[in-house]
């Protein structure tokens, strides 16, 4: 699924131009008012697909093989 977003996340900021800058490509195939109605529709589907996803994996410590899990106690 993750790889499934990644490439509609692509496709989607390639059709409409998006970058990381935010300014207005100059050599884009699609001229300015047919990407800006790509834009529309899209952010109209699901925003997340211009707008990305914040979220990112949890680093793992100490005192446990993951993340949050960790060894259990036993006192019997």
């Amino acid at each position: 699924m993750g790889q499934a977003f990644a490439s509609a996340v692509a496709i989607s900021r390639a059709l409409t131009g998006e970058g990381k800058g935010g300014k207005d490509p100059k050599d884009h195939p699609l001229s300015k008012n047919i990407r800006e109605e790509i834009r529309k529709n899209i952010v109209e589907f699901d925003r997340h697909f211009l707008a990305g996803d914040p979220r990112q994996t949890e680093s793992k410590k100490f005192g446990g093989p993951g993340a949050r899990r960790r060894k259990q106690k036993s006192y019997r």
